[in-house]
């Protein structure tokens, strides 16, 4: 009979689900998922809920901003619509994440810009599969653009989107930076000290 016996992972259903379902996340593997799942199950039902909800408000809500494509519960994002910032000064990032990094500093006065990517030949990610024209036709439409600040990753993919983006500006006749080495090579901004960021914004050089 050894061979009709059939193993499980000795979870009701409901729990397997909710293991599978979070091991789906970016660095959470199936022992890290099964101990937050312990945990919820452990939890207040009112905890749980809450969370739920949360989850779900995020999902409904939480979109694109229509000017920088930073994440937004409204069609224009708190930055782009504070009239004291500099809004002709423009950093350009990969992600929702690089721009709060740079936000934590707050030694930045200016508006961003998101990329959502960076270009990467290898992956067959190339200059339209991120928002490079939508920063383009940002600069052609603003009334001025002081400079545009160049904060991509020191990656090879970053240098490279930078290096695209500096070709794609020049003719636009905007000043085109990039942030300064404070940042290590290799590193992304999400992971970056505040101080660091400082010294690489208060660095940046014309390319």
């Amino acid at each position: 009979m050894a061979e009709n016996f059939k193993r499980n992972d000795g979870l009701p259903p409901a729990m397997t689900r909710l293991v599978k379902e979070l091991s789906r996340l970016p660095g959470i593997g199936e022992k890290t998922a099964s101990r937050l799942a312990f945990n919820l199950l452990n939890r207040p039902r009112d905890e749980v809920i809450a969370l739920a909800e949360a989850l779900l408000e995020m999902k409904e809500r939480i979109g694109l901003c229509g000017e920088c494509f930073g994440l937004s519960d409204a069609p224009r994002c708190p930055i782009c619509a504070d009239p004291d910032r500099e809004h002709d000064l423009i950093c350009v990032v990969e992600g929702p994440a690089d721009l709060m990094a740079i936000e934590r500093a707050r030694t930045f006065a200016g508006v961003y810009h998101v990329l959502h990517g960076a270009i990467a030949p290898l992956d067959g990610i190339g200059p339209d599969d991120i928002k490079i024209a939508e920063l383009t036709a940002r600069v052609q439409g603003a009334a001025a653009v002081r400079e545009i600040i160049i904060a991509t990753n020191a990656t090879v993919e970053g240098e490279a989107t930078a290096l695209y983006l500096a070709r794609a500006l020049k003719p636009l006749g905007v000043k085109a930076s990039r942030l300064a080495r404070g940042l290590p090579a290799g590193g992304d901004l999400e992971y970056s000290d505040s101080a660091t960021l400082t010294s690489a914004i208060s660095g940046r050089r014309e390319l």
